[in-house]
């Protein structure tokens, strides 16, 4: 996730003073790679990096400010407790992700804090960052930006935005991309989540995704204290995704 720090919060003036793409949830996002921080925190938990754990794909960065303790746990469940960061994100899911019917639940501590959970994936030609944002705390990720349409999937309206990010850090290297989301206007914490609908419903706003890369039921804390414990899967689909893949870890870009 590439960012350029934003702390909700700031004055309606120097908020207009702020890129749009630096105001959404307060920075610029791309969890696929990031840069390190020059300030490293003590590690704590498991190391940061992607891979496969237990049957499902993961990846888990921060910038090494205040302290985060990420654990993936068994199947497609992880934990995690953040103090004081200056950015970090994480989470459990597929690779390459696509259309599917995603269930999760757990629990999260970020309505009243900046944070967001979120389903976040990546495609490749075109290549496209994309969010379903699923609840976000005291920062709200639709501000600043227009609408561009609105659907209704599993119980709730979500608001459709497109941001784009030039000569950033991407998957595959520095980039100019866009950046496509949804915002749940009823927050929760746990359901089913209907990726077609929300592939469709850009599609129709003209925002035409390529050839999946990952995708994660992510938790992220920015400038913030926090925890959460998520489990993810897809909708009728008994067993672990990848029941081959052998745990693994590579590190981040």
């Amino acid at each position: 996730m590439r960012f350029s720090l934003f702390l909700a919060g700031l004055t309606a003036t120097l908020a207009a003073a702020v890129p749009l793409d630096e105001q959404l949830f307060g920075r610029s996002v791309d969890l696929g790679s990031k840069l390190h921080g020059e300030e490293r925190r003590t590690a704590r938990g498991d190391p940061e990096g992607n891979g496969f754990h237990s049957g499902y794909f993961y990846s888990y960065w921060s910038d090494g400010r205040g302290s985060v303790d990420y654990r993936n746990q068994v199947n497609g469940t992880y934990t995690a407790t953040w103090t004081n960061v200056g950015n970090w994100v994480g989470g459990k899911g597929w690779n390459p992700g696509g259309p599917k019917v995603v269930q999760y639940n757990g629990t999260w501590s970020g309505r009243n804090v900046n944070s967001y959970l979120a389903l976040y994936g990546w495609t490749k030609n075109s290549l496209i960052e994309y969010y379903i944002v699923e609840s976000y705390g005291s920062y709200n990720p639709s501000s600043g930006t227009s609408r561009l349409g609105t659907v209704n999937s599993d119980g709730s309206d979500y608001d459709i935005y497109r941001t784009q990010r030039v000569n950033q850090p991407s998957i595959v290297g520095r980039a100019t991309f866009y950046q496509f989301w949804s915002v749940r206007r009823n927050h929760r914490v746990g359901g089913t989540i209907t990726v077609a609908n929300h592939f469709a419903a850009w599609e129709r706003s003209n925002l035409k995704l390529g050839a999946h890369d990952y995708m994660i039921l992510a938790t992220e804390g920015y400038g913030s204290s926090g925890s959460s414990a998520i489990t993810v899967k897809e909708a009728g689909v008994e067993g672990v995704p990848y029941p081959n893949e052998p745990d693994s870890r590579r590190d981040n870009n």
